[in-house]
């Protein structure tokens, strides 16, 4: 295994549901955050950020020396077009690194009214090919983000071809129609997965019927917790990370600005590390099973490295339960308060005697016996209660701000 002369090291781009997610991407390593507004996303239903709260997030962002890119990656109707302008106007004067689209026509306008926003293409755009690759750039497109349906062999031939930056999703949601182009959810909900408002139905629970036998269903093979049909494992393409890197590829994307600051936290910590440790001794590269098991520790369907070794045979890519974890997350180090205590703002309940594990950058994770607790005042507290803050006993164990806290539960969902 080798770096290609010349070759810089891959970007890390990791997605920002909200600020508490954007602060949590960065401290853990991102070199790149991407995030959504309050329209023109596809993650209608994320936090989102306001043009006030987007202002305040490049601002942040730039000043930790990360770029921050803005998904305007709808398929736009025709009202959509009418309000972009203006939104592209504010747009330009918050400064983002770059904007990502996925529609022709939005391609177009951006190109008309920021000439000089770079220009990413988002996955949803298809792009399975190296003459498509040229295709966008000569529309002025600056990176494509490649389909998801790509094999490794097809990856590296497309980044021996093309002449921009490549990207490729390797961690998170997967979604059964390809790259994401579904009209599924319009169809069953009323709700359009391609202007960013899916309800997931292909997650539902199916069962077949018979035309003439009203009221009966009949189950299809699965388990004891129903029949996903159309429910995908999630991608984890850690172990192919030297190989892409081989490749060529610029930017390794993670999925999730609908996930929990926890699943931000602990699978960008993760894929620092890998990417770290191969672009400083690639002859010697080896990942650690703890890393591994770092991923089962977020909730996921079960992975797969879905296409990337080919077309995916028997249960690959199909996952046949609903999400499972084995971990609860029960909040985030806000700094130390004094020599004894640390500040945590409270997600989920804990109590006096809990055994609890500290994640940091590493990844490093140290146990720590919860012995006592304090209120903000000073009081001391038999339980930590959701959306409050709590002093916890350090007990000589390092806990630099955003740290996760996380407790392991014994039955896995």
């Amino acid at each position: 295994m080798h770096n290609t002369p010349n070759q810089k090291k891959p970007e890390l781009l990791v997605p920002a549901g909200n600020f508490e997610k954007l602060e949590t991407a960065i401290h853990f390593g991102a070199d790149a955050v991407y995030l959504g507004g309050e329209d023109f996303s596809l993650r209608a239903r994320a936090g989102n950020f306001s043009i006030a709260e987007m202002e305040a997030a490049v601002r942040f962002a730039h000043g930790e020396n990360v770029k921050v890119y803005v998904a305007v990656n709808i398929f736009a109707h025709n009202e959509d077009v009418r309000k972009l302008p203006d939104y592209l106007m504010q747009l330009k004067e918050i400064g983002p690194d770059a904007l990502i689209a996925s529609d022709p026509g939005m391609v177009r306008m951006i190109r008309r009214h920021l000439p000089e926003m770079p220009i990413h293409l988002s996955t949803q755009a298809n792009t399975t090919n190296w003459e498509s690759c040229q295709f966008w750039q000569e529309q002025g497109v600056e990176r494509v983000g490649l389909a998801r349906e790509l094999s490794l062999d097809e990856i590296r031939e497309i980044c021996g071809k093309a002449e921009l930056e490549l990207e490729c999703f390797v961690h998170g949601a997967m979604c059964i129609s390809y790259s994401g182009r579904c009209w599924m959810s319009r169809f069953m909900a009323g709700r359009d997965a391609n202007r960013g408002d899916c309800a997931q139905s292909c997650r539902w629970e199916y069962f077949l019927t018979e035309s003439k036998r009203e009221g009966e269903y009949f189950p299809i093979e699965g388990d004891e917790k129903g029949v996903y049909l159309f429910n995908s494992k999630d991608l984890c393409l850690l172990e192919a990370l030297p190989h892409l890197i081989q490749a060529g590829v610029n930017s390794f994307k993670i999925e999730g600005r609908m996930k929990t600051t926890y699943y931000v936290g602990v699978v960008t910590n993760v894929y620092r590390a890998a990417i770290d440790r191969y672009w400083e001794s690639p002859h010697n590269f080896t990942l650690p099973p703890e890393w591994r098991e770092e991923l089962e520790s977020v909730s996921h369907r079960g992975y797969t490295d879905a296409f990337i070794h080919g077309e995916p045979k028997d249960d690959r890519l199909l996952h046949t339960f609903s999400p499972y974890r084995n971990y609860d997350f029960l909040g985030i180090v806000q700094h130390p308060a004094d020599s004894s205590f640390a500040k945590v703002k409270v997600k989920n309940r804990f109590q006096v005697g809990d055994s609890v594990e500290i994640v940091s950058i590493g990844p490093t994770v140290r146990q720590v016996k919860i012995e006592n607790m304090r209120d903000e005042e000073g009081n001391p507290l038999n339980e930590a209660k959701p959306n409050t803050q709590v002093l916890i006993p350090i007990n000589g164990v390092p806990m630099e701000k955003h740290s996760l806290v996380r407790k392991k539960i014994e039955k896995i969902f």
